[in-house]
């Protein structure tokens, strides 16, 4: 094996692999090595199949309203492989008073829809008044403070969704800069979600459309698989490798491991989750302001159950001030054809979350029969499964609390600094495929470019419950 190369990559996951593949579309005869410590690429993205049953243990999608990524689906060939649910006819629930409420997916049905007061809803518009927070406020606070308090529960419900986390610690700065970009510029973020759809509909001159969740028929893992089957083992990919140091050594990158004589690259990308590169990078800065940042871990419980059925949507969200055992459900049939047998549903149960890791050492029995207490209270299904089975987290999902932002800032001075290094994973530019495809796609593009791009204004995300 030829332990010098152009660019050496640090882990297989999503980011890793798609690094690598686009190095590989921009410079066919880039030479390249994806080190990975574990014995198979792809993370948390693996997909589970059992009697029938299709469920994850990681993400179950991803919209299709990035570019970067559909150009990457159809850079791979799996666009006959793709599987489809449309926001505008799968809806979601959010759990209120003991009972599930459709939340609309348009604003002006969002507006008629009997969720909060019409003396609330008018409340909203304080929004258009209030002076944007000072320093670094928490979403609970943010969303209080132009919102009011009648929406909070929904707030909470996003997050839990989003991060399986606590909008009491999460950071608006962290989490939503986009929407804290447009409340300092517009000092509204009504005001400026308004101009900013007015002029994106005079750019495209249509009204815009809801996205469509997007999988695969054999579920989330067939993408990371189509990723690493471009790989040549031993030569582009070693897999049970674990990296023990990483040090800039005459203006290239020497990459040790426990198991094998050290690689050395022009180029060096961390490409693994926050909490496993702050422990490659601590090494190279003494100024590092966080050494590790908190993490929500997630037990999945998968339940199928024959002649049931199940609401129409996605499935549905609950804050805590529900006090439910679960965080929210998937209804993995409804989403996606061929998830369950012929005349039966499945549905993924979420527990734990930032707010409940103690739940996480329940036994497997205690996780079921305390997901079926709630399913059954909420979606009315008395029947007893004839499929039950959790998956155990094999990761967390990093949560941008305190520290987040300046963390993010020492990352990229850190980057501009040491030359050939690159950062991404999960949690560094958030933690949705998209943001992931988009920013490791980035990563390749500058190496190859050998430029430096200034940086990107925030994006306004839209939320899709």
């Amino acid at each position: 094996m030829n332990h010098i190369k152009d660019t050496v990559i640090i882990g297989a996951g999503l980011s890793g692999l798609v690094v690598g593949h686009a190095l590989k579309q921009l410079d066919p005869h880039h030479r390249l090595m994806i080190v990975e410590k574990s014995g198979k690429c792809g993370g948390v993205i693996q997909s589970f199949q059992d009697k029938g049953f299709t469920a994850e243990w990681g993400p179950h999608g991803f919209l299709d309203n990035s570019e970067t990524s559909r150009r990457l689906i159809t850079q791979l060939g799996l666009n006959n492989e793709l599987a489809k649910a449309p926001l505008a006819t799968h809806g979601r629930y959010v759990c209120r008073n003991g009972a599930l409420q459709l939340i609309p997916q348009s604003p002006l049905k969002i507006l008629r829809a009997p969720l909060i007061s019409w003396r609330e809803k008018i409340g909203v518009l304080r929004d258009l008044f209030k002076k944007p927070l000072a320093g670094e406020p928490t979403v609970a606070k943010w969303a209080n403070h132009r919102f009011g308090p009648a929406l909070l529960p929904y707030v909470d419900a996003v997050f839990t969704g989003t991060y399986a986390g606590d909008y009491n610690e999460l950071k608006i700065d962290a989490v939503m800069p986009g929407a804290r970009a447009l409340e300092k510029r517009y000092r509204s973020v009504i005001r400026g979600a308004l101009a900013t759809a007015w002029r994106a509909r005079k750019k495209h001159k249509t009204r815009p459309s809801l996205p469509t969740m997007l999988s695969f028929t054999g579920g989330m893992q067939r993408l990371v698989e189509r990723l690493a089957d471009q790989f040549v083992t031993g030569e582009e990919l070693i897999l049970h490798r674990t990296v023990s140091s990483i040090a800039r050594v005459e203006d290239q990158w020497q990459v040790r491991s426990l198991e094998d004589e050290p690689l050395t690259g022009a180029n060096l990308v961390i490409a693994l989750p926050v909490n496993q590169g702050l422990g490659l990078l601590a090494t190279l800065s003494d100024s590092m302001p966080l050494r590790r940042v908190p993490e929500a871990w997630l037990a999945t419980v998968v339940l199928g159950f024959a002649g049931a059925r199940l609401p129409p949507g996605f499935g549905f969200l609950a804050p805590d001030c529900e006090n439910r055992f679960i965080l929210g459900a998937l209804f993995s049939s409804n989403m996606f054809a061929g998830r369950a047998p012929a005349n039966h549903i499945i549905l993924e149960a979420l527990v734990g979350g930032r707010r409940h890791p103690e739940r996480l050492e329940l036994t497997d029995d205690e996780l079921i029969a305390g997901a079926l207490g709630d399913i059954g209270d909420l979606l009315n299904i008395s029947d007893n499964p004839v499929y039950a089975r959790v998956l155990r987290p094999g990761g967390g999902i990093p949560q941008l609390e305190a520290g987040y932002p300046a963390l993010l800032s020492w990352r990229d001075t850190l980057v501009k600094e040491m030359g050939g290094l690159a950062v991404c994973g999960f949690g560094w530019e958030g933690i949705g495929i998209n943001d992931m495809v988009k920013t490791a796609t980035d990563v390749a593009d500058k190496i190859i470019e050998r430029r430096t791009r200034a940086s990107a204004q925030p994006e306004l995300k839209k939320v899709y419950f």
